[in-house]
């Protein structure tokens, strides 16, 4: 049978995990909504949508845990339309909301990178990009792919979702570097570490062009598809932590 702990615990060890403060980020870590006092269950997931918040009460939460929170730079500040509805269930149902963005995609074991290299059989060597966020390295049994379709197809697998692929002219995969999400832009930090392929979630009109210009390759694997670890991995090593319970729920987002 699971313990409570307090939300100020609950958030202290989150926040000692993850170090939200090492890092410059789109809109606030942590806390976004305040609910109970006492926690003793945790969901997680990677969006803060109307269904995991829904999902979440069906589970009888205290607390959602997630990679997307509400609040993001730019935004107008009102509470209306679907910004109310979900802040009228949290609020109705008393459940905390964490979030942390930036923070879940960098920590070097539970972050969102991290679980993705270990899936994709990834050893990783280093760190590239802003904030050294994105990572390269090799494969852990010393091994090259034979080409981009043979990364594609062990990747597509793992994930159970086929990647848009920018194919190059016939090339080797040693190295490859990764960040997920929406990190296209990353794009040329991973081409100046000298890598053979890239992997990321979307991909926009540019990246096209320099992949096949360059000769490396450009995997977008999905959005939600390469951000569906992080969350349950740090939320279940918390909860086991202070001795509370955990659920990862999935939400299909084909983004």
């Amino acid at each position: 049978m699971s313990q409570t702990v307090t939300r100020q615990t609950l958030l202290s060890a989150f926040n000692d995990l993850l170090q939200p403060a090492r890092f410059k980020d789109y809109g606030p870590n942590g806390l976004q909504v305040e609910g109970a006092d006492t926690i003793r269950h945790i969901v997680s997931g990677v969006t803060a949508s109307r269904a995991l918040i829904e999902a979440a009460i069906d589970a009888k939460a205290d607390t959602i845990f997630v990679h997307h929170g509400l609040f993001w730079r730019g935004q107008d500040g009102t509470v209306t339309g679907w910004m109310k509805q979900r802040l009228q269930l949290l609020l109705a149902h008393n459940i905390n909301l964490l979030a942390y963005h930036l923070p879940l995609d960098a920590h070097p074991e539970l972050g969102n990178n991290a679980q993705l290299g270990q899936r994709l059989g990834l050893q990783v060597q280093g760190t590239f990009g802003e904030q050294d966020l994105g990572l390269w390295g090799e494969r852990a049994d010393g091994q090259k792919f034979a080409n981009a379709q043979a990364l594609a197809a062990v990747v597509s697998g793992a994930l159970q979702r086929e990647s848009v692929v920018v194919q190059t002219p016939v090339r080797e995969i040693r190295k490859v570097a990764w960040c997920t999400g929406g990190a296209q832009s990353y794009f040329e930090a991973a081409i100046a570490a000298g890598v053979d392929a890239f992997i990321t979630g979307e991909i926009s009109e540019p990246q096209a062009h320099l992949a096949r210009e360059t000769g490396v390759a450009f995997l977008a694997c999905g959005h939600h598809a390469t951000e569906r670890y992080g969350a349950p991995a740090a939320a279940a090593h918390v909860a086991a932590q202070l001795g509370i319970s955990h659920q990862f729920i999935e939400i299909d987002n084909p983004a």
